[in-house]
C-alpha cells in the first residue's frame, strides 16, 4: 500500500474508492476510544474534518498533553513519525499531526476494506 503524502491525495484516495465515510467513522471511533469528546457527522466536508481535527489536536498539545499521547498511542501513529517532526512552532506540528493521525486512520479503512 502507498501511502498517501498530503492531505489532498488522502482525501481523493478515499472518495475514489468511496470510503471517506469509514474514514469519518474510524477517526471518530479512535477519539471515542481515547475518550475525547468528538463525534463528526459522516456528511462533513473534507476541509472543514482537517480544520477542525487541526484544531482539536492543536488544543490537546497545548492544553491537554497527556490526553494527546493517549490519542496519538490508540490510533497507533508511528511514534518514529512524530519524534522526525520540527516542535519549533505548534501550529506547524499539530498541522503534520493531525495529518499524520488521519493517514493511519486511512491505512486502517484501506486494509479493512482490502481484507474483509
Amino acid at each position: 500500500m502507498q501511502l498517501p503524502v498530503n492531505f489532498e491525495e488522502l482525501i481523493s484516495k478515499t472518495e475514489e474508492l468511496n470510503l471517506y465515510h469509514k474514514l469519518v467513522q474510524q477517526v471518530n471511533k479512535d477519539f471515542l476510544l481515547a475518550n475525547i469528546d468528538l463525534d463528526f457527522d459522516e456528511a462533513i466536508l473534507p476541509s472543514s474534518l482537517k480544520y477542525l481535527l487541526h484544531e482539536v489536536v492543536f488544543k490537546l498539545i497545548q492544553e491537554k498533553f497527556v490526553e494527546y499521547l493517549n490519542l496519538l498511542y490508540i490510533v497507533d501513529v508511528s511514534e518514529e513519525k512524530v519524534r522526525q517532526l520540527d516542535g519549533s512552532d505548534m501550529l506547524k506540528l499539530s498541522e503534520e499531526v493531525t495529518f499524520l493521525i488521519l493517514q493511519r486512520e486511512w491505512q486502517k479503512v484501506w486494509y479493512r476494506h482490502q481484507y474483509s
